[in-house]
């Protein structure tokens, strides 16, 4: 049995290798993911540079043509300090730390309209195992699959996170409220909306935040209004997840 094993994923690395050869053009997903309307994709290489880019990126971007991007970092396209913290991400992964699986973002788009997205980077590496670049997606959140049979008790879990995120929302509370074992809500929680629960606690909490930068309350007292102990931990969760300190973002919503 464990020959037979070896010998199919033999068959199977050969035929993929065979195949890997014979394909003229090694981007050829672009074209695939220019389909894709709200999936960000792109090919870096090993400074950090632009090399492949789909038209989802180049509407993210605001710019009118895939060339604008090409060639230049993420420093060069964003709106400070969001491009220099992609770029420091990017650069992370180039230099050998782990791919990022994932990660909740949440991005300042042209028109100054806040979006969520998961966002996914890998190095790519030589035949020798070397990195020599970097090929990533961003997925905007979608709305959640309403079809989905378990939809109405896992959508009272969700309520509870967009109606008590200012409050300790264990994981527990939220499985009972859907009357699941945790197992069966955390699987359910990513099949209808894309997040864990814990990724929606930090989204209902920021997304509260990043509207109530935009009126006069100190950023101790919007970190107390969503749900964070003290301010500090607030600001480190909102610039892990956005990018930026609370009160530089501030500045950008007012600029």
């Amino acid at each position: 049995m464990a020959q037979t094993l070896k010998q199919d994923r033999t068959r199977q690395a050969d035929a993929r290798d065979a195949l890997g050869r014979r394909i003229a053009d090694a981007f050829f997903a672009e074209h695939l993911f220019d389909a894709l309307p709200d999936v960000v994709f792109f090919v870096k290489d090993a400074e950090g540079r632009y090399v492949v880019v789909n038209q989802a990126l180049v509407k993210r971007c605001g710019v009118k043509e895939k060339t604008a991007l090409i060639g230049r970092t993420p420093a060069e396209v964003f709106a400070h300090p969001f491009g220099q913290t992609y770029l420091a991400q990017d650069l992370a992964v180039l230099a050998g730390g782990a791919d990022i699986d994932d990660q909740l973002e949440l991005h300042l788009y042209p028109n100054r309209d806040p979006g969520w997205c998961l966002t996914r980077k890998v190095a790519l590496r030589d035949a020798a195992g070397a990195i020599v670049g970097l090929s990533g997606v961003s997925r905007d959140l979608a709305m959640a699959d309403q079809k989905n049979p378990a939809y109405a008790r896992v959508a009272a879990a969700a309520r509870m996170i967009q109606e008590q995120f200012d409050q300790p929302l264990p994981l527990s509370q939220l499985a009972r409220t859907a009357n699941m074992s945790v197992a069966q809500i955390e699987r359910y929680f990513l099949r209808i909306f894309h997040l864990t629960p814990r990724q929606m606690i930090i989204k209902a909490r920021l997304d509260a935040a990043s509207r109530l930068l935009i009126g006069p309350a100190s950023v101790a007292e919007i970190a107390q209004a969503c749900g964070y102990g003290d301010h500090s931990a607030f600001t480190r969760q909102f610039k892990a997840t956005v990018g930026v300190t609370p009160s530089q973002y501030r500045l950008m919503l007012r600029g």
